[in-house]
């Protein structure tokens, strides 16, 4: 019910509504993007998929937030955040257009993830001026409520979108001309956020005029510094610092997970047939946003019955513990299972990861603090697909990569409490 009442609650402003709209819009369009990019790179019926590609495709679909990430703040700080919305889905359909057309021609593939990593270049700004945007359209005393509901509804239409995608995917193919038309229609459809962007007053998103703001290639050189003074800060708060900790121990298992999922259905549970691969794998990425729609609700109730130092832990080894289990037997039935419960741990973690940011971390340092969090979020899911192309054999059956995920999250569950455990006082003489 806080859910719908919050959103209740902040829709009877009119900006709000013509904000959000942009970010459904755009959420929807991203969701197809991804599902198309994901179909290519590794259920092409006519591509060879192995771990080295799971690894490429992900660092395609992930690195651009994490390089670009600390950066962003200092351009949507400058130029005005209305005409960042009328222009960047100008742009990235441009780039997908572009996309389509390479693929289309036949050219090496590297081309084409050129196109792609240019399109969520774009999209990171996009992103990062929806976020600072907000305060601009909500009065204070409802921004929290806000805050609530956009990312829950943005993600939930990226998963539609997806859903979408493969429902047109059935349509035309998985080849390259279907993948093209895919690409396509996530163009036009982001491009109607543009329209939607275009109905509020060019000022009314900010920036505000700040004469004392240093010019943009000084404030590009502080973002380095900023980072590392960032990350000096985190240290001295050490509960915010595990928790981030922890949920970029998930990222990194999440990621392990992630890859040796793809590469079973792929070959192990389908022997090679692509379109049986995708179908299971729809199901898995289904059931992990049930269990992320779950967590939602979960964890606020849990973070306040066991308090949120209790909660992290218990849901890193719980994820550890049943998701091992499950994957173990190496039977088709026990990866979706896996996947929601991986996703009621990993949204609940990242939900504790938020809060614990945002109430010890100094105000001055939450944007920077917020930098580091989003370099480890997708860094970190990189860095696991880049192991698991080391170790992960070619039908994707690996003991090894079931231990690491079993074992990882207990540890991290463990570390995590040792870490935020009050030191206990020293006996008086």
């Amino acid at each position: 019910m806080s859910f719908v009442a919050d959103l209740r609650i902040v829709l009877k402003g009119r900006d709000f509504r013509r904000l959000f709209g942009t970010r459904l819009v755009s959420q929807f369009s991203d969701g197809i993007f991804q599902f198309a990019v994901t179909g290519f790179a590794f259920f092409s019926p006519e591509k060879q998929t192995t771990a080295l590609a799971v690894a490429a495709g992900m660092a395609v679909l992930f690195l651009p937030y994490s390089v670009l990430g600390p950066f962003v703040g200092v351009f949507i700080d400058r130029w005005s955040r209305r005409q960042i919305l009328v222009i960047a889905p100008m742009v990235r359909g441009t780039l997908l257009l572009a996309a389509a057309a390479l693929l289309v021609a036949g050219v090496p593939e590297s081309m084409f993830y050129a196109a792609a990593l240019g399109v969520l270049g774009v999209n990171r700004f996009f992103m990062a001026a929806l976020g600072a945007s907000l305060p601009h359209v909500v009065p204070p005393e409802r921004l929290m409520a806000a805050n609530a509901v956009t990312p829950t509804s943005g993600t939930a239409l990226t998963f539609v979108g997806a859903g979408v995608g493969f429902l047109l995917r059935e349509v035309f193919g998985g080849g390259a001309y279907g993948t093209a038309l895919l690409l396509v229609i996530s163009g036009v459809v982001f491009g109607l956020s543009a329209l939607i962007a275009r109905t509020m007053e060019r000022s009314l998103l900010g920036p505000s005029y700040d004469p004392d703001r240093p010019q943009t290639r000084e404030a590009v050189r502080n973002v380095v510094a900023g980072l590392v003074d960032g990350a000096r800060h985190l240290v001295r708060h050490r509960r915010a610092a595990a928790t981030m900790g922890a949920m970029a121990a998930h990222r990194f298992l999440y990621g392990m997970a992630t890859a040796l999922g793809i590469i079973l259905y792929r070959y192990y549970f389908t022997d090679g047939d692509a379109e049986a691969a995708l179908r299971g794998i729809g199901v898995v990425v289904a059931t992990s946003g049930v269990g992320y729609t779950l967590a939602i609700v979960l964890t606020p109730w849990a973070t306040e019955r066991f308090t949120l130092e209790r909660w992290v832990p218990m849901a890193l080894a719980a994820a550890g513990l049943v998701s091992g289990a499950l994957i173990l037997p190496f039977q088709e039935w026990g990866l979706p299972v896996a996947g929601f419960v991986l996703g009621i741990a990993g949204q609940s973690v990242k939900i504790c990861a938020d809060t614990a940011v945002q109430r010890d971390v100094e105000d001055a340092y939450l944007g920077r603090s917020f930098s580091i969090y989003d370099m480890l979020f997708n860094g970190m899911y990189v860095l696991a697909a880049a192991l698991s192309a080391a170790i992960l054999p070619p039908d994707g059956r690996s003991y090894l990569a079931v231990a690491i995920i079993a074992l990882g999250y207990p540890v991290a569950a463990l570390v995590y409490r040792l870490i935020v455990r009050p030191p206990v006082p020293a006996p008086s003489p």
